[in-house]
């Protein structure tokens, strides 16, 4: 009986049950949602973010700005022009206001002091 038992071949495995076709196509479903789910995602993520990206990117480009903001730019430069162009005018009336307030103050002392 050794001899027989020896020389027959061991029985092969059997082969793994692969899984059957409900899960299948349930799992294939879910996969699918999955993958539905993260792009529906991502395209939202976009749609946020693109004015920001565009932003960055004119600002890294040097930013050429709309006409109107030039020319508000453009107004605001000339307008501080005219107040640093006003500035000593300011300051001549400033001592202007200074010395009549000295010479007012003056004449009205007389009056205040007790004789």
């Amino acid at each position: 009986m050794t001899l027989l038992q020896a020389q027959m071949p061991p029985t092969p495995p059997m082969p793994p049950q692969g899984p059957s076709s409900e899960m299948i196509v349930s799992g294939t479903l879910h996969d699918m949602a999955v993958v539905v789910l993260l792009l529906g995602a991502g395209l939202m993520f976009a749609a946020l973010i693109w004015p920001l990206i565009k932003a960055i990117a004119r600002r890294i480009e040097g930013g050429a700005a709309s006409a109107e903001v030039q020319a508000e730019l453009e107004g605001l430069r000339e307008r501080v022009r005219q107040l640093e162009e006003m500035q000593p005018r300011m300051l001549e009336l400033e001592e202007r206001v200074d010395f009549t307030e000295r010479i007012v103050a003056k004449s009205r002392e007389p009056d205040r002091l007790p004789r």
